[in-house]
């Protein structure tokens, strides 16, 4: 219960602060541009505060259910642009009335929604670059035999430098460089003792999008290496009775060295109802324990340990300068956009599953979980969110900014305001279309709950 109210929380704080930013965009450029805004509210609902800007124009508004929120301004909605509304405006209003602006006016409007999302994902790259990032280091834990790794020379105890001459600092940003890659050729640099080596490896084409692998470790055959304990044992279970403990470190099921947690379950469900040898360390003692996977309930072949796993080599802060920050932020914010709109894209051709589409309930998840983490997790998860409103707000979608700028094109090249009835009928398609992905992606949150 204290899980669920703790990532309520922070998905609101999360959604509030993002939408007030976004909507502040489109605020501040109208009033700069001299159009009239009536009111600027974060949230929906009964108003909790409100009060009024010092020329008595705007209305500010905090209301109760902070998931969303607008900037209302004079002549934006279609029931003000009608000949009969237009004529019972005075002067000074007909000259500060959305629809009676320039085009480009109100195209630098609709835009700065987006634009601001992005500058606050770039200030919030910047102060985590600052502030430093726990990072998982690129150096090498285990190589599989046979791999491409192997036979390209990659040692365990390697750290990579570089991926196709550009530098890498954490296992992460390295996993990314390999993606872009897939189907091609890879240099890597490495580090081993104080040699400075090249390395050119093949990635294969895969049948799986790149962006669902671990391709380091799927296509490449290495990872950073992982200890594998025990963090439970269930009761009555095949584990318990074998003699596991919480705090065992799994070192071996049948004489093969346990390097992660996948490798372990494909052991475990290849042993059905067949012993298994275990070699476990417990404290300075090295046990040699027998274990017969089995069937539960649910018809999947378990021994009944939860398991926990750590980096072989630990995690390094990683902290940059004040010039290296700066540069971070617009690259990072850069790259998650382009990673965003790719991803879309893959889900409209079904290149990449939509089920793979989170909802609410993802994000409250991962804003939960990032919150416990800490600040520096939270502000990643901000700006990530940050940029995934922008990408989305700006797709040519009627009701996204994206659709505004779109009638705003038309308008532009027709010479003339688009008809009112064109207008209702495409935002009506629209919200049907954004409606209809926002319950699919509820949909996928509800499944994963029922899968676990």
């Amino acid at each position: 219960m204290i899980e669920i109210i703790h990532s309520s929380l922070a998905f609101v704080v999360a959604i509030a602060l993002l939408i007030a930013v976004h909507e502040y965009g489109h605020f501040i450029v109208a009033r700069k541009l001299g159009i009239r805004v009536e009111k600027f509210s974060v949230g929906f609902g009964p108003a909790l505060f409100s009060w009024r800007s010092r020329d008595q124009e705007v209305l500010y508004v905090i209301a109760a259910i902070p998931l969303g929120g607008y900037v209302k301004m004079l002549g934006e909605n279609l029931d003000e642009q009608g000949e009969e509304q237009q004529h019972q405006l005075s002067g000074d209003e007909r000259a500060r009335a959305f629809n009676l602006q320039p085009v480009w006016k109100r195209a630098a409007v609709a835009v700065a929604g987006p634009v601001f999302n992005f500058i606050f994902a770039v200030f919030a790259y910047m102060v985590i670059a600052w502030l430093g990032q726990s990072v998982l280091p690129t150096i090498v834990g285990h190589v599989s035999s046979a791999s491409v790794a192997e036979q390209a020379g990659l040692q365990v105890g390697d750290r990579v430098l570089a991926v196709n001459q550009q530098s890498v600092h954490s296992w992460q940003q390295m996993e990314e460089k390999l993606k872009a890659h897939v189907g091609d050729q890879a240099e890597l640099s490495i580090k081993r003792d104080e040699q400075r080596l090249l390395l050119r490896m093949a990635l294969p084409v895969q049948q799986q999008d790149p962006l669902l692998l671990n391709v380091s470790e799927s296509v490449l055959g290495f990872d950073p290496g992982l200890t594998i304990t025990v963090d439970e044992v269930m009761m009555g279970s095949p584990a318990e009775r074998a003699g596991l403990k919480k705090g065992d470190l799994i070192r071996q099921l049948d004489g093969r060295q346990v390097v992660n947690v996948n490798q372990f379950i494909q052991l475990i469900k290849a042993k059905e109802g067949r012993d298994i040898a275990m070699v476990v360390k417990r404290g300075e003692t090295r046990l040699q324990l027998q274990v017969t996977p089995l069937i539960d309930d649910q018809q999947r072949v378990r021994i009944g340990v939860r398991l926990a796993s750590h980096a072989l080599h630990g995690v390094e802060l990683y902290r940059m300068g004040l010039v290296d920050g700066l540069g971070y932020g617009f690259t990072r914010t850069w790259e998650m956009a382009a990673m965003t709109l790719s991803v879309f894209g893959k889900m409209v051709t079904a290149a990449i599953s939509p089920d793979n589409l989170g909802g609410p309930i993802a994000i409250a998840q991962l804003a939960g979980k990032t919150a416990e983490l800490g600040l520096v997790y939270f502000i990643g998860f901000l700006a990530l969110i940050s940029v995934n409103l922008g990408v989305l707000n700006l797709l040519p979608v009627p009701i996204l900014d994206g659709g505004m700028l779109v009638y705003l094109g038309l308008e532009k090249i027709t010479g003339r305001p688009l008809p009112p009835r064109f207008l209702e009928v495409t935002q009506m398609i629209g919200l049907v279309l954004i409606a209809g992905l926002m319950i699919f992606a509820f949909y996928n949150d509800i499944s994963r709950l029922f899968r676990g």
